[in-house]
This record gives structure tokens, C-alpha cells and sequence, in this order.
């Protein structure tokens, strides 16, 4: 007589294991397009906290500040440190996205680009906005005050 046997064949291991590689070929491709659309959505909200933050910084200093350092954390708020940004945001780099600020003459202006530290990575879309507050987007390169508008 043969003995009862116990526990999974080799066969049933090998196709729990093949159904895990499948499921996982389909998930991890999502979860890079979903991590993608979170960076550039935290890129357009920082645009949009940094928009903010110069006005706030134009309407007390009477100019727009000469770049983003001058809007980061300070324990006394000057011209020089306004505490505005948090200090990640002041650094130039989040969620993937590395903020450039170009002060206009006479600090009387400014633009912003945020570009993906990796391009096809950590996003697609590089961004770009001024004084004027509109945020615009291109996926060919750099954006610039002719880019298409987000809505």
C-alpha cells in the first residue's frame, strides 16, 4: 500500500509560481505609469506653491525674490529666507522633478521650469510657468511661455 502523500508536487509549485510572474509582468508596468503621474502631479502643485509663494513674497518685499532659496525656512523671515517653501521644496528637487528659478530683471519677473530628474522615469511632461500664474506642459522638452497650458 502507498503511503498518503503530503504537501504540493513539483507541478503545482511551478504553476502557482507561473500565475505570480503573470500577475506581476501586468501589475509592475501600472504601478510605474501611476508612480510617473504622481511625480508630475506633485510637480504641477509645487508650480502652484511656488506661484503663491511669490506673490506672497512680492506683495511684502515689493519684488519677486531673486531665486528659490530666498523663499525657504527661516526662524526670522527676512528678503533672504522668507519661510514661504519648505526647505525640500527650497532645495530645487522633489518627487523627481528638479525646479529651476530664473529671476527677470530687476527681480520684476520670474519663471519656473521642472524638468524629470529622469526623463521616462519619474515623469514624461516638463513644466514651466511665470508671474503670471499659468502652468504649461510639454512632453517634447522643455517647456517654455509658448508650452500648451494644463487645465
Amino acid at each position: 500500500m502507498r503511503k498518503e502523500q503530503k504537501g504540493f508536487s513539483l507541478i503545482e509549485l511551478l504553476i502557482v509560481v507561473a500565475i505570480i510572474l503573470i500577475i506581476a509582468a501586468i501589475a509592475i508596468p501600472n504601478l510605474l505609469r501611476s508612480k510617473m503621474a504622481a511625480n508630475e502631479a506633485s510637480a504641477v502643485g509645487s508650480l502652484r506653491t511656488l506661484n503663491t509663494a511669490s506673490v506672497a513674497y512680492s506683495t511684502t518685499y515689493g519684488t519677486y525674490p531673486p531665486g528659490l532659496p530666498n523663499l525657504g525656512p527661516s526662524s526670522a523671515p527676512s528678503s533672504t529666507a522668507a519661510d514661504l517653501i519648505d526647505s525640500v521644496l527650497s532645495s530645487g528637487t522633489k518627487s523627481g522633478y528638479a525646479f529651476t528659478w530664473a529671476a527677470g530683471t530687476g527681480n520684476l519677473s520670474y519663471s519656473i521650469t521642472a524638468a524629470p530628474s529622469t526623463p521616462g522615469v519619474t515623469g514624461q511632461r516638463y513644466f514651466f510657468t511665470d508671474q503670471s500664474g499659468v502652468i504649461r506642459a510639454n512632453t517634447a522638452g522643455a517647456a517654455d511661455s509658448s508650452s500648451t497650458p494644463i487645465s
